[in-house]
């Protein structure tokens, strides 16, 4: 069976630790998964650097909500790239639009600048686009080496046949990473419906912290109010069985 790349979506240095311990061959660094993924602490990204041997994507993000930033949210952007690379980054995953909800070529172009030969990934924003053969044309354009994509649906098994069309599309000139909603069930699947040769995946488990149990009226957070006493973690297990299952006959 053809090599297939394990990719796991990280929210904390953790996160990457426990994907090490779980064999992945290469993570995406974040914080704030809960919305998306925003940009990650050099701290974090210097914590997992250190205590493992993975090549880590640190996403570039600087909020969430939409893809269109005002002048002082892109110039954080290219900021943190900076700053992020110079703390050992592998590559940066970004993805700046216009308000028309097309690529920004403009900003993306400042920022593979930034990136040089590192290796860059255009995030999900190319799930909203209105012409992702004209994104995949101007990404490709600019050197993007990866696309990561769940075909423009809410799901990657949902959006299977898409991301398939974009792969046979790409036709190697830039990668198709599928990624959002693959768990151990469809894994298999999507890997066979995409024609893939990589996957992104954020197997979790939760983890309590009592520290916050004492006073549960007391929330930190906005209108949702989670529960103060937990928190997930990336299940190494869950992703060790996920790495087996794709070398299985």
């Amino acid at each position: 069976m053809r090599k297939i790349t394990v990719e796991v979506c990280c929210g904390s240095a953790d996160d990457v630790i426990e994907s090490y311990k779980a064999g992945a061959d290469r993570v995406e660094l974040n914080s704030n998964l809960f919305q998306g993924g925003l940009t990650p602490t050099a701290g974090e990204l210097e914590v997992a650097k250190k205590a493992t041997a993975l090549p880590i994507m640190t996403m570039v993000r600087p909020r969430e909500g939409g893809f269109c930033y005002t002048e002082a949210e892109y110039k954080t952007a290219l900021a943190d790239a900076k700053i992020l690379l110079e703390h050992g980054a592998d590559g940066i995953v970004f993805g700046f639009l216009k308000e028309n909800g097309m690529v920004d070529l403009e900003r993306c172009r400042a920022m593979m600048e930034i990136i040089g030969d590192r290796e860059s990934v255009f995030h999900r924003a190319i799930d909203v686009v209105p012409d992702w053969k004209e994104a995949i044309d101007m990404l490709c354009e600019i050197g993007v080496k990866r696309i990561l994509t769940s075909g423009q649906s809410s799901s990657v098994f949902e959006g299977a046949e898409t991301v398939g069309a974009m792969n046979q599309y790409a036709r190697g000139r830039i990668q198709i990473l599928p990624g959002a909603g693959i768990t151990a069930r469809n894994l298999r699947q999507v890997v066979s419906l995409t024609g893939c040769s990589q996957v992104h995946i954020a197997p979790q488990k939760t983890v309590y912290d009592r520290s916050a149990s004492g006073n549960p009226a007391i929330y930190f957070g906005g209108m949702l109010y989670p529960p103060e006493d937990r928190y997930s973690l990336i299940d190494k297990n869950q992703v060790q069985r996920m790495r087996e299952s794709l070398v299985r006959e």
